[in-house]
């Protein structure tokens, strides 16, 4: 009895799940403890600093995407393989359409730190693939387990329309069950087949991973509080989108009831910058850390 117990003590310590939520443990803290997590609470976000947010995460979900489409069939990733459940660059497309119109490829900006993150994720697709579960885990599963929640919260503090239009990120409409989703994806994590050096360097990726993602949202909040958006003052922003609106508006006549709409949501945009994207911050924070708690489940 006593051995069977200790071989089973054995086996989950290797098993991969495992090892990741032990090794991400300290910045799971370190993203709770920040001053974006205490703020968090207040309700407060521009729709400014959510969209920065969204182009960030544009480009991230189109690297991390590519590299798995490039190893959808290399035993080190497709055990983990689930498009239809989780990928989220066309749901990010959607997004980005709704809030910067048509020509959101355009306007889109992509700060540094984003870009370094998009260029780890392609050196470990191209390079060092086995890693690249470390990348899914992190983003996938936070996006998964926060999803519904920070859905409603963005939703509500947007104001956001109730039929769900800038809002495709948060869902996931290949997941009818979260929860068993989950747990299939930790059994698929831990069959993956990897000595324990390899394990070990997973590991690494992983709190590489959520320091890149740590990065990246501390660098938008750099880029708002220096009043910049691709290059332009983020805040006189909406005003230009309001004139863009009101000449599209003289061009089509009253069949833009859906971008009136937008347009107006787009300039409720006045509170102060700072607090607010550190509540978007927040959010991200809240997907990633929510993620690794529901691994001691």
């Amino acid at each position: 009895m006593e051995a069977s117990q200790s071989h089973s003590s054995e086996r989950m310590s290797t098993d991969l799940s495992e090892l990741l939520k032990e090794a991400t443990k300290e910045v799971h803290e370190r993203a709770e403890n920040t001053p974006f997590m205490r703020n968090f609470q207040k309700g407060q976000v521009s729709l400014q600093e959510f969209k920065l947010v969204t182009a960030s995460l544009y480009f991230i979900y189109s690297a991390l995407e590519e590299e798995i489409e490039r190893n959808k069939n290399n035993p080190v990733y497709a055990p983990v393989y689930f498009p239809a459940e989780l990928h989220r660059k066309a749901a990010l497309e959607e997004d980005l359409k709704y809030f910067y119109g048509r020509n959101w490829r355009e306007e889109i900006p992509c700060p540094e730190a984003t870009r370094k993150y998009v260029e780890r994720l392609h050196y470990v697709g191209k390079n060092e693939p086995e890693l690249l579960v470390a990348h899914a885990y992190t983003r996938y599963l936070g996006d998964l387990s926060g999803g519904q929640v920070l859905k409603k919260i963005a939703q509500k503090a947007l104001q956001l329309p109730s039929t769900g239009e800038g809002l495709a990120f948060f869902t996931f409409d290949g997941v009818s069950n979260a929860t068993k989703f989950k747990q299939l994806y930790r059994s698929r994590m831990n069959a993956l087949e990897m000595d324990l050096a390899t394990k070990k360097r997973v590991m690494e990726e992983a709190k590489k991973a959520f320091l890149l993602n740590i990065q990246v949202f501390e660098a938008l909040e750099e880029l708002v509080s220096k009043g910049q958006e691709n290059g332009h003052p983020v805040q006189p922003k909406a005003e230009l989108l309001r004139t863009r609106n009101i000449n599209k508006s003289h061009e089509h006549g009253p069949a833009a009831g859906k971008e009136s709409e937008r347009t107006k949501m787009r300039n409720t945009d006045t509170t102060p910058t700072t607090s607010l994207v550190r509540w978007i911050v927040a959010l991200s924070f809240l997907a990633m850390t929510v993620a690794v708690g529901l691994f001691a489940m």
